[in-house]
């Protein structure tokens, strides 16, 4: 079984500022009038592959389950499994990973999982090449990092990968040495069940309020760095506000 995982549950604060309180949304399912013109549309489509698809919200969950139930196409909607996550307010995007990841594990023949944050938007030819890919896949975008908004993946003298990304979205600081460094695409295909069930495991049973970042990193450790691979992503963006949406729809048009 293939499963792909997508979170969607946090408050949306940069997408919401300035906006009146009856004005803010959900910025997964935010349109300015076509319903099919979401990001969860387009990242649901994309992951129609999957034998199922694990959305995993919190902030205005009522309205992102009666999105999925009236507006998405039923051949997605029949996949949709939704989680909710409580702590959306007080804890970190690990824990929205973390339950997922524990639906996800109740599938006994469960082969595989692709991760996508909820707020992504990507074109077709590079999701479909992470699909393709054997094994584990990182991914990355060809845009220049910004500290304030992107998550840095690089690859330390030692050859194994690392992930740093300042919450408070400000300044980084590498303390390594580096082979190479990239700004990290967001998505991920985990491909050693035991390796992430452990990995899922360790941040449950401990702090709960790390990224999602935390988990990955585990896994990462936990498996031969010469088993992953790293994919770039041609056209890719991280939806922060509201202008960022307007730009990513003339792509849909």
């Amino acid at each position: 079984m293939r499963i792909a995982l997508i979170t969607a549950a946090g408050i949306s604060s940069r997408f919401n500022e300035g906006v009146e309180e009856n004005q803010k949304r959900l910025k997964a399912i935010y349109t300015d009038g076509d319903a099919s013109h979401t990001l969860l549309a387009r990242l649901t489509d994309k992951c129609s592959y999957a034998d199922r698809i694990i959305v995993v919200g919190g902030y205005k969950y009522d309205e992102l389950k009666q999105y999925v139930r009236t507006k998405l196409p039923d051949e997605i909607r029949k996949k949709i499994i939704l989680i909710y996550n409580e702590f959306y307010r007080e804890l970190a995007s690990g824990y929205s990973l973390y339950l997922g990841l524990e639906e996800a594990f109740r599938h006994p023949d469960l082969e595989e999982v692709l991760f996508a944050e909820g707020d992504l938007d990507m074109d077709r030819d590079s999701f479909e090449a992470v699909i393709n890919l054997e094994g584990t896949v990182l991914t990355c975008s060809y845009k220049p990092i910004e500290a304030s908004r992107d998550v840095v993946l690089y690859r330390d003298d030692k050859g194994s990968y690392r992930y740093i990304f300042n919450c408070s979205h400000g300044c980084l600081k590498i303390d390594d040495y580096f082979s190479c460094i990239y700004n990290s695409g967001q998505i991920w295909k985990f491909a050693d069940m035991e390796a992430l069930k452990e990995a899922n495991r360790i941040f449950g049973s401990g702090e709960k309020d790390g990224t999602n970042l935390k988990i990955i990193q585990e896994y990462i450790n936990r498996i031969p760095q010469e088993k992953i691979t790293v994919t770039g992503l041609q056209r890719w963006t991280n939806c922060n506000t509201r202008q960022d949406y307007m730009r990513i729809k003339k792509g849909w048009i």
